[in-house]
């Protein structure tokens, strides 16, 4: 029998708090009836002694303490999920949001998701093609891994996004188990909309399902925006065994929306305002990506994360960094240089890659040719800094090879229009066209036959 709670304590914010409640659990779903007309539902989200906090899902300003009546679920929050949530859009509760009809569904699933023991988990293997060469080539996505975006506000990064969701491929002839979940938090209308139409414009919109939670939306739908997300990936790796990249942007507008309750909440704050359990809360998030022994399918994710004041230190981007595995920066300097995608390439990682390229995955000379961009872009760096402090007249000779060889490497290999998708062919090949400017010497990264067999002679 659901017992019914008639007298709130108090009501802040979007919180509710009550008192004397017994047998509640945490994430517990709650229905709410205002005036014994409005419903909502709300999850517990703090039990401390005798008081128990509840988390409303919808706007709340028709509430008061004393016409308002809670009762519980003894559930967590579930959604329907099926095949037919491909091409659908849904909210940050995993509600319809495209104005279709509701999901066939045979069983509904916990958005809290499916915790991966360490132990079953396989290595990833294989890689996802983007399209995009600065990524490709030099930071390149395997197949369930977690590898963020870095970026700053007034940066390309939706762009960048859209431009993925519509490139992106796996390295197989079974592309129907290829499928995007593209979760966006605290966007606005119209970068909504962009969205919509690069997808349908591109015509991969039935391979991809949307959850979107708009900046007018309750904060407390952004906290369960991505976990609605993940669920909904989860159910179409392990259960339908494809092959999920899940893109999820704007990391930042999240962690600030968990700053917001948190504070409402009185928890104990640490740097900059921020939770205490910020890094286990994110750690909940991206540690759902991965492959499981025995299971086909797989999860990768792309967290965009905005760095406030272009701050890499900042404990969002620093604690996303601790969880996930590498990085992809893009860089304020490189975008005023009129560069799209504005990659800064020297501090990107991609701690997996050598797991899904080379031989059988990508090409034989990918690794050497990685590594030799690398080496060759960072002399450049070098030689530029110095130019700045003897004139470009005074380098040598081959002080101003490298300085071609930067330039041709930021205008032909990163610049790249935001409708150009590159094969990985072409993007090794066009990498061989930058390197071939230096002399042979100067490739001491890459093995001499591969030299001899791949270099193009200036003409």
């Amino acid at each position: 029998m659901r017992k019914e709670y008639l007298l709130l304590n108090k009501v802040q914010g979007p919180l509710i708090v009550l008192s004397d409640v017994k047998d509640a659990a945490y994430d517990e779903v709650v229905d709410i009836i205002v005036d014994g007309k409005y419903r909502k539902k709300g999850k517990i989200v703090q039990i401390q002694g005798n008081r128990t906090v509840i988390q409303v899902f919808e706007p709340i300003e028709v509430i008061s303490a004393e016409h308002t009546s809670v009762s519980f679920t003894g559930k967590p929050l579930e959604i329907p999920l099926s095949k037919e949530i491909l091409g659908r859009e849904f909210n940050g509760l995993g509600e319809p949001r495209d104005g279709g009809t509701n999901i066939n569904y045979e069983k509904k699933y916990n958005v809290n998701g499916r915790p991966m023991n360490p132990s079953i988990k396989t290595n990833p293997r294989n890689f996802i093609q983007t399209g995009i060469s600065s990524i490709d080539c030099l930071t390149t996505l395997i197949r369930g891994q977690k590898l963020p975006i870095f970026t700053a506000n007034g940066m390309p990064h939706n762009e960048l996004a859209a431009q993925i969701v519509r490139q992106a491929k796996i390295n197989s002839d079974n592309t129907d188990k290829f499928a995007i979940v593209f979760a966006a938090m605290g966007v606005s209308e119209v970068e909504a909309d962009l969205f919509r139409k690069n997808f349908k414009d591109a015509g991969v919109l039935n391979r991809v399902v949307m959850f979107t939670n708009l900046a007018e939306d309750p904060i407390v739908e952004r906290i369960v925006a991505p976990r609605c997300a993940l669920t909904a990936a989860e159910y179409l790796a392990f259960e339908e065994d494809m092959h999920v990249l899940v893109i999820m942007t704007d990391m930042t507008s999240y962690c600030e929306a968990l700053r917001e309750l948190s504070s409402l909440r009185e928890d104990v704050a640490c740097k900059k305002g921020y939770p205490g359990y910020l890094y286990s809360d994110l750690a909940t998030l991206y540690e759902r990506a991965g492959m499981i022994d025995g299971k086909k399918g797989s999860i990768t994710q792309i967290p965009i994360v905005t760095m406030p004041n272009d701050d890499i230190t900042h404990p969002i981007p620093d604690l996303t960094g601790y969880i996930t595995d590498g990085q992809i920066i893009l860089s304020r300097g490189v975008f005023q240089r009129n560069i799209y995608p504005p990659v800064n390439i020297l501090p990107s990682l991609s701690k997996l890659m050598k797991d899904g390229i080379g031989k059988g995955y990508t090409r034989d000379d990918h690794a050497e040719v990685s590594n030799q961009i690398f080496t060759s872009y960072s002399h450049v760096q070098d030689v530029i800094a110095l130019s700045q402090v003897v004139g470009e007249d005074e380098l040598t000779d081959i002080d101003k090879i490298y300085l071609k060889f930067g330039s041709e490497f930021e205008s032909k290999f990163l610049k790249q229009h935001y409708r150009e998708e590159r094969s990985m062919e072409e993007t090794l090949d066009l990498a061989w066209e930058i390197l071939s400017i230096l002399p042979k010497e100067e490739l001491d990264r890459i093995n001499p036959e591969t030299v001899d067999k791949k270099y193009k002679s200036q003409k």
